[in-house]
């Protein structure tokens, strides 16, 4: 049984072409990542970057103020997927994806802030893989389906 747990609050895309990383209001997904994003084709393990708003909301508690999608994620949402094990399948809009690994902290996060990287250690982001192609649109419902069938 699917366990709604949270919603997308935002959603980024580095553009292929321009390389410039903008909000939208969709985005199509295939089994090698996200359609016209720039990392497209390039981890299927990496395709998709999930952070929390508990992640602004920490940088917020020790006075880092900065805008989403500055942590390099493509969806924003409002449940914290940290605990999460590697496996972990979610519904989201009309694809399913799997939990494949931790974000690791990159040294570009010291540029908003020399605490940044230490401070979301363990609270930056998971990645997922596309498990089957679909659509994630604004305020899709978020479903925790349970392990990889």
């Amino acid at each position: 049984m699917d366990i709604l747990v949270g919603t997308v609050l935002k959603i980024f895309i580095s553009n292929k072409t321009t390389k410039q990383r903008a909000s939208c209001e969709k985005i199509l997904l295939d089994s090698n990542g996200i359609i016209s994003d720039k990392y497209y084709q390039s981890d299927k393990q990496r395709s998709v970057l999930i952070t929390s708003i508990d992640s602004y909301a920490l940088l917020e508690s020790h006075q880092i103020r900065t805008t989403h999608g500055i942590l390099g994620e493509n969806l924003l949402i409002d449940y914290n997927p940290y605990l999460l094990k590697p496996g972990t399948v979610l519904k989201i809009g009309t694809t399913h994806l799997e939990i494949s690994q931790y974000c690791t902290i990159c040294q570009h996060l010291s540029s908003i802030d020399k605490k940044v990287p230490k401070l979301l250690e363990k609270d930056r982001g998971i990645f997922a893989k596309v498990i089957n192609d679909g659509e994630i649109t604004l305020g899709d419902k978020i479903f925790l389906v349970g392990p990889k069938p």
